[in-house]
């Protein structure tokens, strides 16, 4: 901390602090509501199991400063045989109580937080799969996965610091200063001095915590993403030798991460010191006290030993406690962080009147159709089409005119600014999305295959086809081949994203997954981009044969894989600047598709536009 930071404010910004102080204890006191609301009842039965267990420890730890007098006097002083043999086995089925009450509540705590990390952790991936593509456009999925690692536990630890704290050290507390108040309540008066000046001390450094934690989550999360991006990028990182910057981009973040830590753990430590000299100094007093009493005054040793015990052994629970503000803070920080993500809204939501799509024949229209990404730059401006049912409707055009986003503004990954996008003459806003979406089988032009094996990718388009279904479709894809080759064919682990496999190879299990799903409307965008000639001649065939009788929308740049689509729209600038079939467009000398053909057949025109 520099001595800015620890500088007073200004008297005339005192009542604002003091404000944002108690809306911040607001906002951290309902968020504990809510934890407890949301898990409490579901861990009723345990939870009571568990603090009768540290009702236990508090109370055996307190019975055993208590005892201390009997076992002075009783033994030492007054000789007594029948206490050498009583007070000793009460003092040890004391401590073996308190040991299966310890081990009673850390195993029951333990299956309670881990069961909420679990259930959170659900809660998540729910939610996350819930959200718009919009979101996933802001946020980087590697900071969003490192964020997300590091705050799941801040609700376990919320609720475990509370329980623990109130049934164990609370009580523990308790007992004890009752049992030093009843054998001494001048030398209790003393001790308990030191309570006031620790807690203002408390107060201050977890306000100051607060603000500091989250700076640490979200520079530590950067630095985990880094570390993700390069492992996912590691081929690009070594072809384009960009070991070295990558090297000190990290040294940055991370030497920032540790500065941000370091200075937690310095806020968060400041309680030791202090509380160890204040408590010292307390301890120290109370001895010095009551030695001189019991000296001069012959007071009895076993009620100053007992006293001390109890005093001794309350300052664990004390420190605990000292601790607990801090420590609820960071956890509560991260908790706070975790209900940012479950509490955001879907910006695609089904509206709840949507109800499910009946489909009957499979026209798709654009009815003018506006949309942008960014406010102010336009990517589609007000398109209209009619891709008939059963029908291959084919668009291309330079990259950026807005191909792509036509098939994510039909599949709903955004709504549009203006106009509609209907199937079967219903708005696809008056349905449900999941029934969308379960009617429309996708190819992107960037294949993503997921953790498992081979079959199970190509399963994923449809959880419920068989094995023969999935060879089938593979076989379609022309996929089969390359997996016969693999060392347990269908039944090959793939790496991340498929690493071990080539893009085509990718390509091909990507659109082997949208033919198992066999839905009756067909979007490819790019189908075909990652393919070599004869890999892409083979697809090609497939495809034709998929596209069949389906309403198919395909995104191409190589127009010899849609020469034969029942109507083609070229797109410039978000608006649709001609249509027609290929023939019809290739007799058009001037317009773009017989330039983009002529470029692409090699024979020279006037202002070719490149396909870039």
């Amino acid at each position: 901390m520099t001595k800015s930071e620890d500088k007073k404010p200004p008297i005339s910004k005192r009542p604002k602090l003091r404000l944002k102080q108690r809306e911040d204890r607001g906002v951290m006191l309902r968020l504990v509501k809510r934890m407890f609301r949301e898990n409490a009842h579901r861990f009723v039965r345990q939870y009571a199991i568990a603090i009768v267990c540290l009702v236990l420890i508090a109370g055996t730890t307190a019975f055993l400063a208590w005892i201390m007098r009997d076992v002075i006097d009783e033994i030492f002083v007054e000789g007594n045989r029948t206490a050498i043999v009583t007070l000793p086995i009460i003092v040890f089925l004391t401590f073996v109580v308190r040991g299966f009450a310890s081990y009673g509540q850390g195993v029951l705590l333990a299956r309670i937080g881990n069961n909420i990390v679990a259930r959170y952790q659900r809660r998540l991936f729910e939610k996350l799969t819930e959200l718009s593509v919009d979101f996933f456009a802001d946020n980087r999925s590697a900071h969003l996965a490192a964020r997300i690692n590091q705050n799941v536990s801040g609700i376990r630890d919320t609720l475990n610091l509370t329980i623990t704290s109130l049934a164990r050290d609370v009580l523990s507390l308790i007992f004890l200063v009752g049992v030093m108040i009843w054998q001494d309540p001048i030398l209790s008066a003393i001790a308990l001095l030191a309570a006031p000046p620790i807690t203002i001390m408390i107060a201050t450094l977890a306000r100051k915590l607060r603000t500091v934690t989250r700076e640490v989550i979200d520079v530590n999360a950067r630095v985990l993403a880094s570390m993700q991006e390069a492992a996912q990028g590691i081929t690009v990182v070594k072809a384009f030798t960009m070991e070295r910057p990558l090297r000190d981009r990290l040294e940055v973040l991370v030497r920032t991460a540790e500065a941000r830590s370091n200075r937690v753990a310095a806020i968060s430590e400041r309680t030791t010191p202090v509380t160890e000299v204040v408590a010292g100094l307390a301890i120290a007093s109370v001895i010095a006290y009551s030695g001189y009493r019991a000296i001069v005054f012959g007071y009895s040793p076993g009620a100053m030993f007992a006293f001390i015990t109890a005093l001794l052994l309350a300052y664990d629970p004390a420190r605990r406690l000292a601790k607990l503000q801090v420590q609820l803070e960071r956890a509560m920080v991260n908790a706070a962080m975790i209900y940012e993500i479950l509490d955001l809204e879907p910006r695609q939501a089904d509206k709840p009147t949507a109800r499910p799509l009946v489909l009957t024949t499979g026209e798709i229209s654009f009815d003018a159709v506006t949309f942008s990404y960014h406010a102010g730059e336009a990517v589609l401006n007000g398109i209209s089409f009619t891709a008939p049912a059963g029908r291959t409707t084919a668009l291309i055009g330079a990259s950026g005119g807005g191909k792509s986003t036509i098939i994510s503004l039909m599949q709903r990954f955004y709504d549009v600014e203006k106009g509609a996008i209907r199937v079967d003459g219903t708005d696809i806003r008056d349905i449900t999305k999941a029934s969308l979406r379960t009617q429309i089988a996708y190819v992107p032009q960037s294949p993503y295959l997921f953790e498992g094996t081979i079959r199970d990718n190509i399963r994923l388009g449809r959880m419920d086809a068989s094995d023969a279904d999935i060879e089938d479709a593979a076989r379609k894809a022309q996929a089969e081949e390359f997996i016969l080759r693999q060392p347990l064919g269908y039944d090959t682990p793939l790496g991340e994203n498929g690493i071990t496999l080539s893009g085509g190879q990718r390509q091909r299990l990507s659109i082997a997954r949208a033919l198992v799903r066999n839905a009756p409307i067909l979007l490819l965008d790019e189908a075909t981009s990652a393919l070599d000639t004869r890999s892409e001649t083979l697809v090609q065939e497939a495809l034709e044969n998929a596209m069949k009788d389906r309403t198919t929308i395909v995104v191409a740049h190589r127009l010899s894989t849609i020469v034969n689509a029942d109507q083609i729209l070229v797109i410039d600038g978000g608006e649709i600047a001609e249509g027609g079939t290929h023939e019809e467009l290739v007799d058009r000398p001037k317009g773009l598709y017989a330039r983009f053909y002529a470029l692409q057949t090699r024979r020279q025109g006037d202002d070719i536009l490149p396909l870039a």
